[in-house]
Order: structure tokens, then C-alpha cells, then sequence
């Protein structure tokens, strides 16, 4: 699915490839999450990275150039200069990886670049619904913030929400959940017991029970059967 878009519409744009998810062994490693379908080409030796961190992280302003890229159990693990042991390859879990790629390189498949999706509609059942304005690209996904009439919907960007994105119609077809795009409306079963306690209540207040056996001590810890649930 569409995971790979650019930081925008420059001649030099930059394509995240990847995310570092979580250290591997004790000298260094990391295990890796491909954006990218071409990961023999993004990540050979000697390949340079720009990091996504937050401002407060060690790494925050600086890159990362790959030693080697192994497969294991069928999971890609980098190894990266300057990583020496687990402790380092922990500083750098969920970074972000973003590599330098012209804008006239021959695309990836399901990959756009982030100008190419702002000001796309986005439609619904055949239907507009909203306008992308911008995305959002966060550790676990990327999400299309899309403005409607009733204010802005994170949108997920993954296959099952967002099946087709069509350039050349300028459109986004999206099969959310139901509520993501609209409030939903109050089940009358929630209502009721609310009611039926209301009820309850009010007969409780014409007779206190103070000698009613059925009524449970509040220090015995009992509980009225009729009560339950």
C-alpha cells in the first residue's frame, strides 16, 4: 500500500524508504520496516539516510549510512556506521528513513509523492466527500488529512480505507469505517437502561427499604440478585 511520499514538490525531493522498529542483537543491528519495493537498490552499502526523530532525540539533524543489509527469518536488519552496540541501535528505534530521490525517477508501484495527493477529492460511494490537504506521516502509518464541510478526518493510508488513488482523475476513493466521516447516531438499547434505572430510582424514593431483608447491607458486601449485571 502507499507508504512512500516526499516532503514536497522541489527537484530534489526526499522518499521514505523505511523505519527502524526495534534493535537486534547485542552489536548494533536494527530490524527494519521497507517502504520501499526496491530495498536492493535503497539499501546498499554506503546508502545515506535522513532521520525522522523527534527534536529531543541524540539523532535529531544527523543521517545514517548503511554497512549492510541481512535477511533473517525473511525480516530485513541493518547494520549502520557509527552503531555500535544495542544501547545506540535502541536511541534509534521508530527513526524514520528518508533517502534523497529526484522528482523525475521512475516511480515505485502504489508510491506518490506527497504534492501529487494534496487537493485530490476524496470520494465516497461515489460521492465527494472532502479534499486532501495535506498528510501526516507518523511512525505506525501515514494519514490523509482530508478537509470536509464538518472539519478535517484523519484517514488511515492503508489498502483496506484507501483502495484506489487515481492521478489522473484526481480523485481518492476511500471505504472507511462507519463514524470515521460522520457522527453516529445514539442506540435507543443504550438508552434504556439509563431509563429503566431512572425508574428505579424513583421507587426507591417512595419506599427506602430499611426493612426490607431483599435490600443488601452496604458494609455485608451481599448483593441484590435482582440487581446484577
Amino acid at each position: 500500500m502507499p507508504r512512500k511520499q516526499t516532503s514536497g514538490p522541489s527537484a530534489q525531493t526526499q522518499l521514505r524508504v523505511g523505519r527502524l522498529t526495534k534493535a537486534h542483537g547485542l552489536k548494533g543491528a536494527l530490524k527494519l520496516e521497507l517502504f520501499t519495493d526496491d530495498p536492493d537498490r535503497r539499501f546498499v552499502p554506503g546508502a545515506e539516510f535522513t532521520l525522522q526523530v523527534p527534536e529531543d532525540s541524540p539523532w535529531h539533524g544527523k543521517k545514517l549510512s548503511l554497512s549492510e543489509l541481512r535477511w533473517y527469518n525473511g525480516h530485513p536488519v541493518g547494520f549502520f556506521a557509527g552503531v555500535e552496540d544495542r544501547s545506540a541501535a535502541e536511541s534509534l528505534a521508530k527513526a524514520i528513513l528518508w533517502v534523497d530521490s529526484s522528482a523525475d525517477e521512475p516511480a515505485e508501484d502504489d508510491a506518490w509523492y506527497d504534492h501529487q495527493l494534496v487537493g485530490l477529492d476524496v470520494v465516497r460511494d461515489g460521492v465527494k466527500v472532502g479534499v486532501i490537504a495535506r498528510l501526516e506521516h507518523l511512525p505506525a502509518q501515514d494519514l490523509l488529512v482530508v478537509s470536509t464541510p464538518d472539519g478535517e478526518v484523519m484517514v488511515p493510508f492503508v489498502r483496506a480505507i484507501v483502495p484506489t488513488v487515481d492521478i489522473a482523475s484526481r480523485t481518492v476513493t476511500v471505504t472507511p469505517p462507519t463514524g470515521l466521516f460522520e457522527e453516529l447516531p445514539e442506540d435507543e438499547d443504550d438508552a434504556a437502561p439509563a431509563d429503566a434505572a431512572g425508574q428505579s430510582a424513583g421507587a426507591g424514593a417512595e419506599h427506602d427499604g430499611a426493612d426490607d431483608p431483599a435490600v443488601p447491607d452496604e458494609s455485608s458486601g451481599s448483593v441484590d440478585a435482582s440487581r446484577q449485571g
